[in-house]
C-alpha cells in the first residue's frame, strides 16, 4: 500500500487514541510490526500556539520511521498554518486530519465526527492542509456520520479525492454508536467503491489478525486501522504482519512475558513523563487489559493498581505466575464501549450542510489528545 510516497507494509496504521498512542506504546507496537504508527490527536491551535503540553506530545523516538501526526482543527486558515509548521520543521513525515473523534467536547464544537457535515467547511480544511503540506502525504479519518440520517461518508471521500487526499480511513460506525454495536463494514466496501482512485482503509471491531483478513477480503478495502483491539496488546502487530505475510503463527505470550512488556512499558511512560508518580498512575489503565483472560488474584491486582513508583510496580509484576500459558478466548472487545443517546453539536448545525462557518470561541482550546 502507498500513501502518497510512503509505501506501508504491511497494511495496518495504529489509530491514534488519547493517553494512549503516546511515543512509549508507539514504541512498543513498532517493535512488534510494521505500518503507521500514529501519535495522539493534535490540536491545531494548540500546535501553532506551541502549547508545552502539545509541543511534548509531538515528540517521536529516533526509532519512529515514518513519523505521523494527527491534527484535529476547525479553522481552515489555522489547519493551514499548523501542516506548514509542520513541513517547515519537520516535525513529521506524514499528516492525518481527524473527523472520527465522537467526544461531545469536540462535536459540540463542530469538531471531529460532526464537521464533515458540513461539506464545504471540509473542503476548505482539506484544500489548505493539502496546499501547506508540500511533499507530506495528508490524510484523513473519519466516520459514517453523525447518526443514521446524517450520513456523510460518501460525500466525504469524494471531496478528499477532488482536494488531493493521499488515503482515507473510515471508522464503520456512526458518532452516535460511539464504541457501541458493531462496526458496518459493508460501508467500508461502499467508500471504495465511491472513491477508487486512493487507498481507503476499514477500521472497527479488529480484534485479531483473522479479523484484519476478514475485512480485507469482505469489503476490498486496501489496509486497516487497529484501535481498541491492541489495548494491551502491542504484539497484535506481530500476529498482524505475519497474517498478511501469509503466515499463520499468532503471539501467545506467557504471563511472565506479558509482565516483562508492562515493566518496559511503564518504565518508557516514566522516562517520557516529568515525574515517575504521574508515570505510573497514568500506567494504571493499561493494567487491565494486559491481564485480560489471565488468573490473577484481587489483591495483586490491587497492588499493580495502586503502585505509586516503578519499584513498586516490579515487585508486584514479579509476583505473577510467570508460566502461567496465554488464554484462549481473548480476542474479545476490550477498552471503550456503548452507544450515546444523543451526539452534542453545536445550536443549528444541521439546518444546512452546505454552509460553511467556522466554529466560535473555544472550539480548539486544551484537547490536544482527544
Amino acid at each position: 500500500m502507498k500513501i502518497g510516497p510512503i509505501g506501508v507494509w504491511p497494511p495496518v496504521v495504529l489509530a491514534p487514541m488519547a493517553g494512549i498512542t503516546n511515543a512509549p506504546f508507539r514504541v512498543l507496537c513498532r517493535e512488534q510490526g510494521a505500518g503507521l504508527f500514529v501519535c495522539e490527536m493534535i490540536t491545531t491551535r494548540a500546535l501553532v500556539e506551541r502549547h508545552p503540553k502539545t509541543m511534548r506530545m509531538i515528540r517521536f523516538a529516533e526509532s519512529e520511521r515514518p513519523r505521523s501526526i494527527q491534527l484535529y482543527g476547525v479553522d481552515p486558515v489555522v489547519v493551514g498554518r499548523a501542516v506548514r509548521m509542520v513541513v517547515e520543521e519537520d516535525l513529521a513525515d506524514h499528516i492525518d486530519l481527524n473527523f472520527g473523534c465522537p467526544v461531545p467536547k469536540v462535536t459540540r464544537r463542530g469538531g471531529g465526527a460532526a464537521l464533515p457535515y458540513k461539506r464545504n467547511l471540509l473542503r476548505r480544511i482539506l484544500r489548505e492542509a493539502v496546499s501547506n503540506a508540500g511533499p507530506l502525504p495528508v490524510t484523513m479519518k473519519m466516520r459514517k456520520g453523525i447518526d443514521d440520517d446524517h450520513l456523510t461518508y460518501l460525500d466525504a471521500g469524494r471531496i478528499a479525492v477532488d482536494e488531493g487526499v493521499a488515503a482515507i480511513a473510515l471508522h464503520a460506525r456512526t458518532a452516535k454508536q460511539h464504541y457501541g454495536g458493531v462496526a458496518d463494514w459493508d460501508a467500508i466496501a461502499r467508500l471504495k467503491e465511491a472513491v477508487p482512485e486512493i487507498p481507503v482503509l476499514g477500521n472497527g471491531d479488529i480484534w485479531c489478525a483473522d479479523d484484519a483478513l476478514a475485512m480485507v477480503a469482505r469489503t476490498g478495502c486496501d489496509g486497516v486501522v487497529v484501535g481498541r483491539g491492541c489495548l494491551g496488546r502491542p504484539w497484535l502487530f506481530k500476529d498482524l504482519e505475519n497474517a498478511f505475510n501469509g503466515g499463520s503463527e499468532r503471539a501467545r505470550p506467557t504471563l511472565g512475558e506479558v509482565a516483562d512488556v508492562m515493566a518496559r512499558h511503564a518504565q518508557g511512560l516514566v522516562e517520557s513523563f516529568e515525574t515517575e508518580r504521574y508515570a505510573i498512575a497514568d500506567f494504571r489503565k493499561h493494567i487491565g487489559w494486559y491481564l485480560k483472560g489471565f488468573t490473577v488474584g484481587s489483591e495483586l491486582r490491587r497492588e499493580l493498581a495502586t503502585a505509586n513508583s516503578l519499584d513498586e510496580l516490579r515487585e508486584s509484576l514479579a509476583k505473577l505466575d510467570r508460566d502461567q500459558p496465554w488464554p484462549p478466548n481473548t480476542d474479545t472487545p476490550r477498552g471503550k464501549s456503548g452507544e450515546r443517546p444523543k451526539v452534542h453539536l453545536p445550536d443549528g448545525w444541521l439546518d444546512d450542510p452546505w454552509d460553511c462557518p467556522v466554529p466560535e470561541g473555544d472550539a480548539e482550546s486544551d484537547i490536544s489528545g482527544g
